[in-house]
This record gives C-alpha cells, sequence and structure tokens, in this order.
C-alpha cells in the first residue's frame, strides 16, 4: 500500500529561512539534497532512545544515529547526568588540563590494542589529519595511500574547491580491497610513502559496505612494516562499535595508528589518535609535530565517553546492538531471498545499507529515490548515499517493523 506523503510545512519554512542567513542553509551531509528533496524533514526538533521527531511532529525510527555517534541512545541520563555534574561542580573549560584527562586515556589504553599512547582531538577530521601528521614527521616521507572517507581536510576532502592542488598531490587513492592497486602505487612511490591510511571496513559513499577480503588488512600491514610506512586504521565509524577495541580487535590486524570518534561519547563532541608510543612521540616536544587547540581539552565529552565507555561494558551493550541488527537483517535477507530484486543489502547488523544495482539504462537512480520516498512515508529514518547504525535503545519493535517497511517498500518500487 502506497504510504501518504508527510507534512513538512515548518521545515520548508525553516530552511528557506537558513538559506538567507547560512550558505546552503546548513552544513554539507545535512543538506536536503543528500537525501529526497521535498519528502524528508530537513530540521529535527528534538530525539529520545532510538526515536527522532521533525519540526512539523513526526516521529521516526533513527537508524542513522546522527551519522554514527548514538550507540546507546538519544538523551542517555546517565551520561548527561554526569556532563551536569561536571559542569556543576569543576567546570570544563580552563587554561590547564583536568586530571580526568588521563582516567580516559589509561581507559583507552586499557581497550585498544594499538593504543600506547593517546592524543584528544574533537573531530574526524582532526583526528585523520594529525595521524597524517605524525607519520609524515615520524618517517621523513611525505606521500599517503589512502581509501575511504577521512573528512573535510584539504589532504582528503573530494570537492576540491577552493583547495590548491599542491596541497593534496601527494596523496594517492587506492580502492578497498584492491590488493594490485595498492601493489602498483607501492612500487611507484615506495621510497617516498609515510602512510597507508584506510577504513578498517569499506563504507565508499554510495556503494555497498564491504568487509575485508581474507588477507586484506594483513596485506596493508606486511607492505607497511617492509616499506618502513606506517598503517594508519580510520576508525571512526568502526570504533567503540564493531568492539570497545574497534575493527582492529575483531580482524586481529594491529595498526600503528588509529582514529576514533563517533560512538566513543555516544553524540558529545570528541575524537582521538591512538598509537604506538614510538610514533606517537614525534608529538612530544622537542619534536616537530605541534598539536593545539582551546577545546581540545575541554572535559564535557570525556566525561560522557567515560560513562559510555562504563555503560557499554556494564551492559554487554554491543551485543544487544548486534542483535538489534540481526532481527532486522534477518527478515530483509528473507525476503530478499525470495524476490530476484536488483537490489543489495549490505553492512548488516552493524551498519546496514540498502542500495541498488547500477544498470546502463540508470533506473538504479529511479528505484533509489521512490524506495527511500516510501520509507520516510513509513516513519523510518535512513539515508540514500549512506550507510545505516543500529542503537541499544533501538527495541525489538523497532527492528522489526523499519525492517517490514523496508521490504513494504521495495514491494513499491518493483510492484
Amino acid at each position: 500500500m502506497e504510504a501518504m506523503k508527510l507534512r513538512l510545512d515548518k521545515s520548508f519554512e525553516l530552511y528557506e529561512e537558513a538559506k538567507k542567513i547560512i550558505p546552503g542553509g546548513m552544513a554539507g551531509i545535512r543538506r536536503p539534497y543528500n537525501f529526497v528533496p521535498g519528502e524528508y524533514p530537513i530540521f529535527f526538533e528534538e530525539a529520545k532512545g532510538g526515536k527522532v521527531k521533525d519540526v512539523d511532529g513526526n516521529w521516526y525510527i533513527d537508524m542513522l544515529c546522527a551519522y554514527g555517534p548514538i550507540i546507546i541512545g538519544h538523551r542517555e541520563k546517565e551520561i548527561d547526568r554526569a556532563v551536569i555534574e561536571q559542569i556543576k561542580n569543576k567546570g570544563f573549560c580552563m587554561s590547564l588540563v583536568q586530571p580526568i584527562q588521563n582516567k580516559l586515556a589509561k581507559k583507552v589504553c586499557e581497550l585498544i590494542p594499538s593504543a600506547q599512547m593517546v592524543v584528544f582531538t574533537k573531530t574526524g577530521s582532526d583526528s585523520t589529519t594529525l595521524a597524517i601528521r605524525i607519520a609524515r614527521a615520524f618517517t621523513g616521507k611525505k606521500k599517503i595511500l589512502r581509501c575511504g572517507y577521512h573528512g573535510w581536510h584539504d589532504w582528503c576532502v573530494e570537492v576540491k574547491g577552493g583547495i590548491p592542488e599542491k596541497l593534496y598531490e601527494d596523496v594517492y587513492e587506492f580502492h578497498y580491497n584492491n590488493f594490485e592497486e595498492v601493489e602498483n602505487l607501492v612500487k611507484k612511490h615506495k621510497d617516498d610513502i609515510a602512510a597507508i591510511i584506510v577504513t578498517p571496513v569499506g563504507h565508499p559513499l554510495a556503494h555497498p559496505v564491504e568487509m575485508p577480503k581474507p588477507g586484506f588488512l594483513e596485506f596493508l600491514r606486511e607492505i607497511t612494516t617492509k616499506n618502513n610506512s606506517v598503517l594508519i586504521f580510520d576508525e571512526i565509524r568502526t570504533g567503540f562499535r564493531f568492539s570497545l577495541g574497534g575493527a582492529q580487535k575483531v580482524f586481529g590486524v594491529i595498526p600503528d595508528l588509529s582514529c576514533f570518534g563517533k560512538a566513543m561519547a555516544n553524540g558529545y563532541e570528541i575524537s582521538m589518535v591512538v598509537g604506538r608510543k614510538e610514533v606517537m612521540d614525534v608529538v612530544t616536544p622537542p619534536n616537530n609535530v605541534f598539536v593545539s587547540s582551546t577545546y581540545f581539552p575541554n572535559s564535557l565529552a570525556m566525561v560522557a565517553s567515560l560513562k559510555t565507555i562504563e555503560i557499554m561494558e556494564r551492559d554487554n551493550i554491543l551485543e544487544g546492538v548486534k542483535k538489534r541488527g540481526e532481527v532486522f537483517a534477518n527478515i530483509i535477507n528473507n525476503y530478499l531471498k525470495k524476490r530476484d530484486l536488483p537490489v543489495e543489502f549490505s553492512g548488516a547488523p552493524l551498519m546496514p545499507y540498502i542500495t541498488f544495482k547500477k544498470d546502463e539504462e540508470g533506473k538504479y537512480k529511479e528505484y533509489r529515490t521512490k524506495f527511500y520516498t516510501n520509507l520516510i512515508r513509513r516513519k523510518v529514518f535512513l539515508q540514500p548515499y549512506h550507510h545505516g547504525y543500529v542503537c541499544y535503545r533501538h527495541t525489538m519493535k523497532d527492528m522489526k517493523y523499519a525492517a517490514e517497511m523496508v521490504c513494504e517498500s521495495l514491494e513499491e518500487v518493483f510492484k
């Protein structure tokens, strides 16, 4: 049954207002063209648990989870209470660091295999850019081999407007799971490769999520060691979601440096670079890597991160997230087995994604638009060009409903 179009009048009104005072109305991936224009809400009003409400009063099952940070749920009382207590009793923005820095760093080093030292930052782009700077300083080399989305800074952003070529001319891209591309790049640049940076799970924009082929991550580990280069895992999305030790703990391949963020504080703004002491020591004075920020040492997100880790360990959160994702995945996979559709379901159970197989006529674009139109009308919030996420506060009922709505929406596309 075709679902009714949503009432989104206030969203559209606020968007028109925003465009007059903010370029594009809002930044980057949250702009309407990244969804289905005219069908998706543009402004949210509030969130609770595993759901979000837009400014027009529509509630949705939130399977984008703020693009990944929400691992437990929105507005977690225990985490928010710890943050509020820090504000009331101690404060959070000071000229010197607070002791909680050490406490969080020690905990991180207990959890993550590659972590012997830590530098705290705020965003994923901060941490990946710092990791590249560290790798270049440690090796004395300048070329970087990269695979995956690593943020919006000059060296890695896909959209090159306003960026001189000289700022990314030493960065070379390869495709995930492509051994041959890596080998060829290493042969060509091996004497000057500072680092290989890769997302341990492949999640290219608008493409299915890929797990590593047997031996791929091991191959990268071996080739960087052989060439005296640094292996960097960008675990901004996978860290604290695949395990508290990151995907590196799951796959058993230990990089020299790792970048974490998103789920490590359940929505509070924090990220970090962790790594081997020998490599991280280049940030120690009088060495030649400088990192400083007014806000990097702020303690609120550190408090939130420690409390998030405490809850995740205590309540076995990741096992619960996985079980919820499996419920969602099983319903969709059983449906797809019965139907011969040009549809790919990848990334389950932790990072689920529905994509459509490309065809010469470009019908996959029509399928995508119609599918995500039907899905949002059924109050399931997913993104057409980005994989989804599962959080602990998604109930089993939420997961069953969301999966059934995926199947219903596919029926509408191909009926």
